[in-house]
């Protein structure tokens, strides 16, 4: 392991703050610029709209709030991985900053099977993978999505975050395994209830370094303390899953030892037209309320 590694690591390990997630894909982009502030008319095309979401993800990395005092890591989309902010690539300058960079692997969900959707293929995962450790990235994520309270469906998707998991730890990544259950679920307690079993079931087979879960956050609070307390465990972060932010740092509150992976209630407020120093007020007071609830 590299020395930035193992300072990586212990950062993630035993720091004191949150992950923010500044991953939105080709989908959720649109969305994420809407609530920035900036309609379908400002641009014509994908390259358009990419880079207006670099320039909101550029001016969110290199404000003065975000650093490595609460933010303990970032999740980045490839795009942002390759391109730089403050005039250095994006991953250099997180960790210049103390904030641990990863990257957003997955292809996006297949349709819904027994109550779930997998990942889409990652064909060229392992090439992703190479380029990632080469750009000094510490982790991946990837996601999948669980809508019932299906036991096939759930131990399908566990199965898989755990396979691709293994392909991407062998480059020496930390995997973060997001199977998210929609909080909007009619069956989101049996869904929560599910998913714990198959992940302490894929944890006791696990054979290599620690890896991390990204969850939506129980029903019944407290209820995924086995995943936090686990040793194959590096650390539990929480998804806001369509909470706002107030709604989702009262429940991360209430699951201790579970840390804030948020996007949109970290971004929610932002606005493209605020001058610098009120995006940095804006910032800084969502950053300080996630911080608060993932250390409570």
């Amino acid at each position: 392991m590299t020395t930035a590694n193992a300072a990586m690591l212990d950062k993630i390990k035993s720091g004191q703050g949150f992950i923010a997630a500044l991953d939105q894909s080709g989908g959720s982009t649109p969305k994420a610029l809407r609530g920035y502030g900036i309609g379908e008319d400002a641009y014509a095309s994908d390259e358009e709209m990419f880079g207006l979401i670099h320039a909101m993800r550029s001016r969110i990395v290199t404000a003065p709030c975000f650093d490595g005092s609460k933010v303990i890591g970032a999740i980045l989309f490839e795009r942002t991985m390759d391109g730089e902010a403050g005039g250095k690539p994006v991953p250099a300058l997180l960790w210049e900053r103390g904030v641990v960079p990863f990257l957003k692997v997955d292809k996006g969900l297949e349709v819904e099977v027994d109550g779930v959707q997998l990942m889409k293929p990652m064909p060229d995962l392992d090439a992703l993978c190479d380029r990632a450790v080469a750009k000094g990235v510490f982790g991946t994520k990837m996601r999948s999505v669980v809508n019932l309270g299906n036991p096939a469906g759930i131990k399908a998707i566990v199965q898989q975050q755990f396979a691709e998991a293994k392909r991407i730890a062998a480059h020496g990544l930390v995997p973060i395994i997001e199977p998210e259950v929609n909080i909007k679920s009619p069956e989101r307690d049996a869904a929560d209830r599910l998913l714990l079993k198959e992940c302490l079931a894929a944890l006791d087979a696990w054979d290599g370094a620690p890896v991390m879960l990204k969850l939506s956050l129980p029903t019944e609070a407290g209820l995924f303390q086995p995943l936090v307390d686990h040793p194959k465990v590096l650390r539990v972060v929480a998804l806001s899953g369509g909470f706002s932010r107030p709604e989702a740092c009262a429940h991360l509150a209430k699951n201790p030892g579970i840390i804030a992976s948020f996007s949109r209630a970290l971004l929610e407020d932002l606005r493209a037209p605020m001058s610098d120093a009120e995006f940095d007020a804006s910032l800084g007071g969502a950053i300080d309320e996630i911080h608060a609830a993932s250390v409570a």
